[in-house]
Formats: structure tokens, C-alpha cells, sequence
């Protein structure tokens, strides 16, 4: 059986927090606020893994309410999320991925963030795809005040 999954996070930037996309730390003067690491690259792929197998969300399973995710490297929220699937008997197809944000430029961190998260989920790079994109300056993430991701996925068992 094949099935998509769809992801989608957001969080809101600010002043002197590091910065985490794709488990790549970037410098910028800004960061992002949560109750993990914040990587919304990561967090939207969780998700779209997590409903195409039926298991519900990223807030179900690492609740921000529960310490023990405080500051957590996503990277462990997301190899543990491929676990949940394959424990259902799936197996991750591909994984089609972007960031908007208007500011820093990722595109020279995408390769790095391919090969963590594909190093991460144990498949093939060839089968993971970021892209960046700006909003023209429209919305939260062109007024840079936040960062969104979204994220489809293919598995199948």
C-alpha cells in the first residue's frame, strides 16, 4: 500500500536564539522560538510521516508539555518518528521539502540538510528534496518574523 503524508510547521524568529534548519546550525542574528531545537524543516517532516501513517502528530507523540523534549535536538524527534513507521511496516518512499523564509539565504546549507536528514531516516539523499523560497517580502516569514516548512512524503508497505 502507498500512502502521503503532508506536514506543515512555523515558528516565530527572535533576537539572539541560534538558528537549526535541517539539523544544520546557521548563523543569522536570529533564531527560532520552541520548546525543542525549533527546526521547522525536521518538525514538517515528522508530521507528514506521521499522517501518512495514520499516527497522528508531532504534538502527540514529543508534547511540548513534557520536559524531557526542552531544547531537544529534532534529529532524534525525527529518528524516532521513522521508527514509529517502520514499526507499522513502512518504509519511506521520498520526501519532497521547503523552507520560506526571507532571510538568511539557505541555499548554501540545502546539501548539508539533505545528507542530515537522509543520514538521520537511514535512506538515500537521491530520495530527499529541500527548496527554499522567499514570500517578496509578503507575510510573516517576508516581514521575517517567522520561518514556515512544508513537507510531503511517499511510503509505502
Amino acid at each position: 500500500m502507498i500512502r502521503v503524508g503532508i506536514g506543515y510547521d512555523v515558528h516565530q524568529l527572535r533576537e539572539g536564539l541560534p538558528l537549526t534548519l535541517g539539523g544544520v546550525r546557521i548563523e543569522h542574528s536570529k533564531g527560532l522560538v520552541g520548546h525543542s531545537d525549533a527546526d521547522v524543516l525536521i518538525h514538517a517532516i515528522c508530521d507528514a510521516l506521521l499522517g501518512a501513517a495514520a499516527l497522528g502528530d508531532i504534538g502527540k507523540h514529543f508534547p511540548d508539555t513534557d520536559p524531557k523534549y526542552k531544547g531537544i535536538d529534532s534529529r532524534l524527534l525525527l529518528k524516532e518518528t521513522v521508527r514509529l513507521i517502520r514499526e507499522k511496516g513502512y518504509k519511506i518512499n521520498n520526501i519532497d521539502s521547503i523552507l520560506c523564509l526571507q532571510k538568511p539565504k539557505v541555499a548554501p546549507y540545502i546539501q548539508q540538510m539533505r545528507q542530515n536528514l537522509a543520514e538521520t531516516m537511514g535512506i538515500d539523499i537521491d530520495h530527499v528534496s529541500v527548496k527554499a523560497t522567499t514570500t517578496e517580502h509578503l507575510g510573516f516569514e517576508g516581514r521575517e518574523e517567522g520561518i514556515s516548512a512544508q513537507a510531503v512524503v511517499l511510503i509505502e508497505n
